[in-house]
């Protein structure tokens, strides 16, 4: 699909739509729509797909999307890298957001980002450990022309690394886009490695909950420790027996829907 023609936004439930969905990646649009259509019982969900390729073109996407759509303040809930975004986005425009629920979030300070990779590899068996190294190769490779198609590929294998103990699931991405990837980790990865990015939480003004699972290769301490110092209303949950995506876990599926019930 070009991503020129990709929807952008998918809307679940009815009206006032006061919950947003934001999906990992960068460059993974879709993966939250079974957590949009479990909320959706509940709330009117927004699951915005982002197309940029900048940070502040994602942040630029969002605010356009909640602005025209949502209900004002709305709950963030951001998984991932849409963790971070979402962080980004609530200190940039705290009269937006009323709650910011993070998910299986990247660390906020650059000393804990070290040994992600390093965990991931050392679940891997070897095959999948050869497909992981021809597929970094390619993704490096400047003049690949499938780089869309092995960074969904990569994905996937990660997302058998990141998983503890998963249920059958449908993989609900649209597409991948490597450009995106590229481009807004680049940004992002700089703003953390210099201290910018834990910096902004001092602009935010409404409640902050963290959710991780305790087997997240993500380290928890990298989200829990930099947000109790930097936020002024911060609560973090650890889910046992639980890896990246809670949703998709047999032991920790069900408490990570209760405490989103009980949250928005």
């Amino acid at each position: 699909m070009n991503r020129k023609n990709m929807e952008t936004l998918r809307r679940y439930g009815n009206p006032p739509f006061s919950l947003v969905v934001i999906h990992g990646g960068p460059g993974a649009p879709g993966e939250m729509a079974p957590v949009a259509r479990e909320l959706s019982a509940f709330r009117g969900v927004l699951e915005p797909l982002q197309t940029a390729v900048t940070l502040e073109g994602q942040v630029r996407e969002l605010r356009e999307v909640l602005e025209e759509h949502g209900d004002l303040p709305v709950t963030l809930i951001g998984f991932s890298w849409g963790a971070m975004l979402s962080f980004v986005f609530t200190a940039r425009y705290p009269e937006l957001v009323k709650k910011l629920i993070l998910v299986g979030s990247g660390p906020y300070e650059e000393k804990y980002a070290a040994n992600i990779m390093k965990t991931r590899i050392s679940r891997l068996g070897k095959e999948d450990f050869e497909n992981f190294l021809r597929l970094a190769k390619t993704l490096n490779e400047p003049s690949a022309k499938n780089r869309d198609e092995a960074l969904c590929t990569f994905g996937k294998l990660m997302s058998k690394a990141d998983a503890y103990h998963p249920l059958p699931y449908k993989d609900e991405l649209i597409q991948c886009s490597y450009e995106s990837f590229k481009g807004v980790w680049e940004e992002a990865s700089e703003l953390r490695s210099c201290g910018k990015l834990l910096e902004l939480g001092k602009e935010i003004r409404c409640q902050v909950i963290a959710v991780h699972g305790d087997y997240d290769p993500h380290p928890f301490e990298g989200v829990k420790e930099p947000l109790s110092r930097i936020l002024k209303d911060f609560r973090f949950i650890l889910l046992e027996k639980c890896g990246h995506r809670p949703w998709i876990e047999r032991e920790a599926k069900e408490r990570f829907y209760s405490l989103l019930r009980s949250e928005i």
